[in-house]
């Protein structure tokens, strides 16, 4: 019996993924890199596991007969992978559900006590060197609206909960959460944003999802909200959410996620003050890499096996659909 062929769609400046030795024996894997490299390997790759997406390559390159049984992305989004020859077939795909959400999650509560402390005006006066005593606020008993209540967005809950913060979060249905006081359906959105101290997004980039955060939203939110994005760029509007923070509107964003990235670096947004910008890293903790090889070597042993894939993604609506 043939070794099943892995192909890893990765960066050109990219390491090894760590952990895919413990398939020696198992299975054949195969890097591509270039363009050359995989065009060569797609027409006998049966699993695809993709670090990097640049998937305008890898349409280009699909394969005609096409002998992919499964696809494994190693993020959280799958929105870049969903490309006709994936979106339309019946291969499925696999995410890194459950990976990235604690690091998110940490990375939300600092962005929070960040403004509630007051801490870039703390920076900005120490680069002064001027001594200026002020009050701040405090975590408990402060609104949160989380925008996704999936997986990410319920550690991002869970997190919060044990600071006393009030949280509720958004999805596609409403539903009973016990990491939130209640989870409302999407379309209640702006009846909430009113009430909400921090607005922080975790959803994915859907039809749906892309461009909800436009002028409209932001002028429903509560005057002096922080909105903090760790879910996709594009679902906000960055020209509007430039207007609403210079206006006063907004008394912070944190933004890890951008519509364009890697940012221009001539983008107004890096001179905001009551701006914190980070590189799309939110989720991104140390030994994150070994973690993601780990995950996908268990669902090969579960696919080898003929057991059900863990993390399937709905490519309709790009989340887990185990969820």
């Amino acid at each position: 019996m043939s070794k099943p062929v892995i192909t890893v769609l990765m960066a050109e400046d990219e390491p090894p993924m760590p952990g895919l030795e413990a398939l020696e024996g198992q299975a054949v894997v195969r890097e591509a890199r270039h363009r050359e490299e995989l065009e060569a390997a797609l027409p006998e790759t049966e699993i695809l596991l993709v670090t990097d997406f640049r998937t305008d390559m890898l349409q280009e390159v699909w394969p005609d007969p096409c002998n992919i049984r499964w696809i494994h992305a190693t993020s959280a989004g799958v929105d870049a992978l969903m490309i006709p020859p994936v979106r339309d077939s019946d291969i499925p795909v696999t995410n890194a559900r459950g990976i990235f959400d604690r690091g998110i999650a940490e990375y939300v509560l600092g962005a929070m006590l960040l403004f509630a402390k007051d801490t870039l005006t703390n920076l900005s006066l120490m680069k002064q060197h001027r001594w200026q005593h002020r009050e701040t606020r405090l975590l408990r008993g402060s609104r949160a609206l989380v925008v996704g209540a999936g997986s990410i967005g319920r550690e991002v809950a869970t997190v919060l909960g044990a600071m006393g913060v009030s949280v509720v979060g958004t999805a596609r249905n409403a539903r009973e959460d016990a990491a939130f006081e209640r989870v409302h359906a999407q379309q209640d959105l702006p009846d909430l944003l009113p009430e909400a101290d921090y607005v922080i997004i975790t959803a994915p980039l859907t039809p749906q999802t892309e461009g909800l955060f436009d002028a409209d939203q932001f002028l429903r939110m509560k005057p002096g909200a922080v909105l903090i994005n760790v879910g996709r760029g594009p679902i906000v509007e960055t020209s509007a959410l430039l207007a609403a923070l210079q206006s006063g509107r907004l008394g912070g964003v944190a933004l890890d996620v951008f519509e364009e990235e890697p940012l221009h670096a001539n983008h107004p947004l890096w001179d905001e003050p009551n701006a914190m910008l980070s590189a799309h890293m939110a989720g991104d903790f140390i030994g994150w890499r070994a973690a993601l090889g780990q995950q996908f070597v268990d669902n090969f042993q579960r696919w080898q096996k003929g057991e059900p894939l863990n993390n399937p993604v709905s490519k309709e609506h790009g989340y887990v659909s185990n969820a």
